[in-house]
């Protein structure tokens, strides 16, 4: 399974729309085999998604991203665990834990419920869409 996390000086992009670059980790039996960090940059946001897509990343841990964005995934059978923060060998861990919606690493102003989209609607911040 190949995972990506958008990276911000060290801590989950707060925006998917805006990031730079992504951490893509690959997984296997619960462990991360490899990984690289990737440019986003240049293009439409839809490229964005395009390029993930294309390394064959399957899940996107992000913080806050458009509708549009979500969307987008959501038509290339992505999943999008959005609103997220936190330093990202943390979020990391959590996420290969299973311990990533404890709601420890949720945005601020998304209380306890993080969100997590795609393959089937999402419920939680910001205000249930």
């Amino acid at each position: 399974m190949k995972v990506a996390l958008t990276v911000w000086n060290e801590r989950i992009s707060p925006v998917f729309d805006v990031c730079r670059e992504a951490l893509v980790v690959d997984i296997e039996d619960g462990a991360v085999v490899s990984s690289s960090v990737h440019g986003l940059e240049g293009g439409t946001d839809f490229d964005r998604v395009g390029r993930l897509a294309g390394m064959g990343v399957e899940t996107l841990i992000c913080g806050a991203i458009s509708r549009p964005l979500h969307r987008e995934f959501m038509a290339r059978h992505l999943e999008v665990i959005g609103f997220v923060a936190g330093d990202v060998d943390a979020v990391l861990a959590a996420f290969l834990a299973g311990r990533l919606s404890g709601g420890g690493f949720a945005m601020p102003g998304c209380g306890r419920r993080r969100r997590r989209m795609g393959r089937g609607r999402g419920r939680g911040c910001p205000g249930g869409w």
